[in-house]
């Protein structure tokens, strides 16, 4: 039986050997605690530390290295942008495709009649249209905040016309980028973004337990910090720093974590944006053209693969859905994921609540012959 790895949107495995290197190099001969100490090894770690937040800048085009900040994961980013900017009688749009860590987040809110909410639903291919976001707009719309990809389906949003749009009505446009960061390009100033959020795990190739956000000045002065406590910085003082990075990273870094994640980046840079993109591409255009000729294959997509990354979802007509599931990786060793993926309205604008689908995603790691083996392993259930 052999073994394929096609859950990448939840996490990426195999990781770059560079990236399991540095961290292992980090935590046998660096190990210091950076802005807490001022012998070598604590320098050392300020040095890496530095170089990454330079890192994701220039890879997220964007110019002050000290608005990087970093976080244990993209939904704690999240949280700290919705939380700490909305206000009283601000409202919102979002859109049907985004994952619990925006909804929950303005769910909670609303429902604190804290803010008004709207949610714009997207096609049954997973597009919203930007019409829609314009018609909704009003005099007290504060933020729109979208998923860049879906990570059902994999569908990717028109970002840089509500980019414009955000531009135009003096709206604040938050991105999530779990999907899309170390796949597609992501220009922070061509985009006209206040803030982006970002984790290491997924396509940057980093481990688990580090993401961060970048976030615009304008924004930065109406966002509160969301965890408060030592930064190693103004320690006489009780009250929270109000300079970046510091404001927000509260508490020790997770300095392994970013060291895999600067390293997961330069692994990207190395083989090329495109390269990576390209690839996936081929790979899942290749997958789509077959099951979409296979009986009973039930698809949720429109079959262009320009307007998607490399995350495909689909059910067994008169299968269950986990079971599926369960069949591929206990009987053909292939690594998937079943159910509703953290994101329910998704599943209801694309037709799948509540069972979910079966969500094969693809890296750059994978290659043909895994794909041949996915859909002969298809083929044999089906029958």
């Amino acid at each position: 039986m052999n073994n394929i790895y096609l859950d990448n949107a939840s996490t990426t495995f195999p990781k770059p050997k560079n990236v399991v290197d540095s961290i292992y190099n980090f935590l046998t001969n660096i190990g210091g605690n950076p802005g807490r100490s001022n012998h070598a090894n604590g320098m050392q770690s300020n040095r890496l530390l530095l170089e990454a937040r330079e890192t994701i800048a220039n890879f997220f085009n964007f110019t002050n290295i000290e608005n990087v900040i970093f976080t244990n994961n993209i939904t704690t980013s999240l949280n700290t942008l919705i939380n700490g900017s909305a206000k009283k009688g601000d409202h919102i749009i979002t859109s049907s495709m985004e994952h619990n860590s925006v909804l929950r987040p303005l769910i909670n809110l609303k429902e604190n009649n804290i803010i008004e909410l709207d949610i714009i639903t997207a096609n049954k291919f997973g597009f919203i249209n930007v019409d829609d976001f314009k018609n909704i707009i009003k005099p007290n719309t504060k933020f729109i905040i979208l998923t860049h990809a879906s990570n059902v389906i994999g569908s990717i949003q028109p970002i840089k016309e509500i980019g414009n749009l955000c531009k135009q009505h003096n709206i604040h446009f938050i991105l999530d980028s779990a999907q899309s960061a170390g796949v597609l390009d992501i220009n922070f100033k061509e985009l006209n973004l206040s803030a982006l959020a970002f984790t290491g795990h997924k396509s940057l190739f980093g481990p688990q337990g580090i993401g961060g956000f970048i976030i615009s000045d304008e924004l930065n002065e109406i966002c509160n910090p969301y965890i408060l406590g030592g930064t190693g910085s103004l320690s006489h003082s009780l009250i929270q720093p109000n300079f970046l990075p510091d404001k927000f990273e509260s508490g020790t870094l997770n300095m392994p974590g970013i060291v895999g994640l600067m390293e997961g980046i330069k692994f990207i840079n190395s083989e090329g944006l495109n390269t990576i993109y390209e690839k996936n591409n081929f790979l899942r255009n290749y997958l789509i053209s077959e099951l979409n000729n296979m009986k009973d294959i039930i698809l949720y997509d429109d079959l262009d693969s320009s307007n998607y990354t490399s995350c495909i979802s689909f059910n067994i007509r008169n299968l269950d859905t986990a079971e599926v599931s369960f069949i591929l990786d206990s009987d053909y060793g292939i690594k998937n994921r079943s159910g509703l993926h953290c994101a329910p309205l998704a599943h209801k604008t694309i037709g799948s609540f509540p069972t979910g689908t079966v969500r094969l995603s693809l890296s750059y790691f994978n290659n043909k012959s895994d794909i041949d083996y996915t859909i002969n392993s298809l083929s044999k259930i089906v029958k």
